[in-house]
């Protein structure tokens, strides 16, 4: 049977590190660099040959430089001869509109979710969950919110937004109740975070007592930070898909859910 390696990109080195620790295995030697005309160059540092290869890199920082970096480790994995090389991308990059849902792989690909790590650190960290309800920031997200209630055996509640154009948002409508209850909104990824903050206010208006916000993925571009300092949220929470600490120093609401110990 093939041995594990796992091997780790330039974006995410901590997150590597943190899923290697939970499968008790060491980070395989890669060097990578770049020449002068700022091409990337890779190096594996050992012997895969005939190993199950795993390379964890998420879209995120230099987005376009990191994927081909990818792509580089995986072709020269696959040139010494590994046995298998997966590809662990935290946070699938260009995939804004949901074109990983469109078949253009031919290739077999799981889709790893977040939910257990969100209703572990929901019932880890919010007193009242019991009674909480979970809010769905547009109508695109009902699936995900229902099923996290479900789960909960809580209520939930949905935001009808209408655009302007990519990343304004015009008018909300709140479809469900949440007078005196502590508001939960779930969002798959959190950009400028023009819509979770009207989101905020928007259920502050209508009578939460609380609003937490829970994004997968926290992006957190442009005027994001500014604006979550500025909101009513208790907290917002993100995964850890893409590193935060920077980002966690200049806003003391943002707090990390783990994602090393996923399981499928």
């Amino acid at each position: 049977m093939p041995n594990i390696k796992i091997f780790s990109g330039s974006s995410h080195q901590d997150l590597s590190q943190k899923i290697a620790d939970r499968l008790g295995l060491e980070l395989g030697k890669v060097v990578t660099k770049k020449f002068s005309n700022q091409e990337t160059c890779v190096e594996i540092g050992e012997s895969v040959r005939g190993e199950d290869v795993y390379i964890v890199q998420s879209g995120c920082g230099e987005i376009n430089d990191n994927l081909m970096e990818l792509l580089i480790m995986i072709n020269a994995c696959k040139i010494a001869s590994a046995s298998r090389v997966t590809a662990v991308i935290p946070c699938f990059p260009y995939a804004r509109q949901d074109k990983k849902d469109k078949g253009f792989f031919d290739i077999p690909v799981d889709n790893l979710y977040a939910e257990p790590a969100v209703l572990k650190w929901i019932k880890e960290n919010i007193p009242e969950w019991k009674t909480c309800t979970i809010v769905s920031p547009d109508a695109g997200g009902a699936k995900r919110v229902t099923s996290i209630a479900d789960r909960l055996n809580v209520d939930f509640a949905l935001i009808h937004k209408e655009r302007k154009k990519a990343n304004e948002v015009d008018r909300m409508v709140l479809v469900g109740d949440v007078k005196d209850r502590v508001a939960i909104l779930v969002d798959d990824m959190a950009d400028t975070c023009g819509t979770v903050c009207h989101a905020v206010d928007k259920l502050i208006s209508a009578g939460a007592v609380k609003v937490y916000a829970i994004l997968t993925h926290g992006i957190f571009s442009g005027p994001a930070i500014s604006r979550i300092n500025n909101a009513c949220f208790e907290a917002v929470v993100v995964t850890n898909t893409i590193p935060q600490e920077e980002k966690m120093k200049h806003c003391p609401k943002i707090q990390v859910c783990h994602v090393a110990q996923l399981e499928i």
